[in-house]
């Protein structure tokens, strides 16, 4: 074994409970496309923008407004 490896000493990583979880989602192409122009407006990757912005819907307990045609 590599003896400058030195696993005993490293600390436990304080944003693990932060961590993301990788899923599969089907979104609407026009939804996709909304944010992939919107990312490249601010200068953030389109998925960290679709998280941001389901993260701000989710703690602020934003309500669905549904409505059928």
């Amino acid at each position: 074994m590599n003896e400058n490896l030195e696993f005993f000493k490293e600390t436990k990583n304080p944003y693990v409970s932060q961590s993301k979880r990788s899923i599969t989602i089907r979104l609407d192409e026009d939804a996709i496309a909304y944010f992939k122009s919107a990312s490249e407006r601010v200068g953030i990757p389109y998925q960290s923008l679709i998280n941001l912005y389901l993260r701000d819907c989710a703690s602020s307990n934003r309500k669905l407004n549904l409505r059928w045609k």
